[in-house]
């Protein structure tokens, strides 16, 4: 098995003993490595880095060695001054000192420490999950709060960035492929007349950008429930995991997308669409978790455009999934056909109901004042 091969080139003490598929991630090959001593048992997460989503892994590694030395060396100066103890896994490196090791194949892969005591939800659980995970989202935003962009490489050119996917969907819709998935159903239609009727809106976040009103600060990019870790015995937020994405944007990216992932109890698979909704409690909740630990991240103008992230997110991802679908399946894993078509179906569900409760997010957000 090729990942046993791989984790024995890292710096891990002891023996390989197994290396088992971990997570339900859509992009990288994850797997849990475990290696003991005579004394002792280690657990590491073990990943093949997906170079046709991310093509230059080189540089990927690059930013996410930045940001976890930064990021470390932050939290151990603050430890006594905060109520728990925060974390972010650490880069173990090969038996040559490098960030990730290349097979034979010219696949690239690395190794980092695992969270441990600690596990992460697809779905959210409760008002006080939702919180802690704005609160890691939160802390995390700190961390980064005084981290130059200009230290980190755009390693997802035009990720986050909405009008981009644009031509994504219309590239798959001129081929006959791409033109039978569109009509090969009603739902497919019904996705696609949603994305027509917003697609000038969609730069509302860039034309903000352009205007200078809001400003590129380094982000997570992927801040769903399922990449946040919850301490198993004081059952807080400790960190955030999948550090990929990590890369130069706006903050609301981030913030819309936690909100979008965390706040459809549903989940992003659920088959039934009555259940498919915005929580406004789970809301509220997450925004004071992240007001609690961002120390003052968002600027006034910043504070503007929140209700307009989490609506913008919610369409982002119902455009991706669609052209994805459109294309083929191929940058999303699919386990059955036509998942994309359905998760673009959920996220539309989701888009309307935030839409709909337009102005009790709004009163929401100043009621907390972020």
């Amino acid at each position: 098995m090729k990942a046993a091969v791989m984790a024995q080139q890292f710096d891990i003490e002891g023996w390989l003993v197994t290396v088992e598929p971990l997570g339900c991630g859509n992009v990288n090959d994850t797997y849990l490595a475990i290696f003991r001593t005579v004394f002792s048992e280690v657990k590491v997460v073990l990943q093949k880095i997906n170079k046709r989503v991310f093509t230059e892994p080189v540089l990927l590694m690059q930013n996410m060695h930045l940001v976890t030395q930064h990021a470390h060396k932050k939290l151990i100066a603050e430890r006594e001054r905060v109520e728990r103890i925060w974390q972010l896994p650490k880069i173990i490196p090969t038996k040559e000192g490098l960030d990730y090791a290349i097979d034979d194949d010219g696949e690239y892969w690395r190794a980092i420490t695992r969270i441990a005591s600690a596990h992460a939800y697809e779905e959210v659980q409760s008002v006080d999950h939702a919180r802690e995970i704005g609160s890691v989202l939160g802390n995390f935003h700190h961390l980064l709060s005084d981290l130059s962009c200009d230290l980190l490489y755009d390693t997802l050119p035009g990720f986050h960035i909405t009008p981009s996917y644009f031509p994504k969907l219309d590239a798959a819709l001129a081929t006959p492929a791409g033109q039978a998935r569109l009509n090969s159903s009603q739902a497919a239609k019904t996705v696609m007349s949603f994305i027509d009727q917003r697609r000038e809106w969609s730069s509302i976040l860039e034309d903000a950008k352009a205007r200078g009103e809001l400003s590129m600060q380094p982000i997570h990019g992927d801040p769903k429930t399922a990449n946040v870790m919850i301490d198993n015995i004081t059952s807080k937020g400790t960190a955030i995991i999948d550090l990929d994405t990590v890369k130069p944007g706006l903050l609301h990216y981030d913030i819309g997308d936690c909100l979008r992932s965390c706040c459809n109890p549903a989940g992003e698979e659920c088959k039934d669409f009555t259940k498919i909704l915005f929580d406004l409690d789970l809301c509220e909740a997450l925004l004071k978790g992240y007001k609690e630990h961002s120390q003052n991240a968002l600027t006034d103008i910043d504070k503007e455009y929140l209700y307009d992230c989490v609506r913008l997110i919610t369409y982002e991802l119902a455009l991706r999934f669609f052209a994805d679908y459109l294309a083929g399946d191929v940058y999303f894993k699919i386990r059955h056909d036509g998942q994309n078509l359905h998760r673009a179906r959920v996220q539309t569900q989701l888009c309307r109901s935030i839409e709909a409760r337009e102005s009790q997010i709004r009163r929401i957000l100043k009621k907390i004042k972020l």
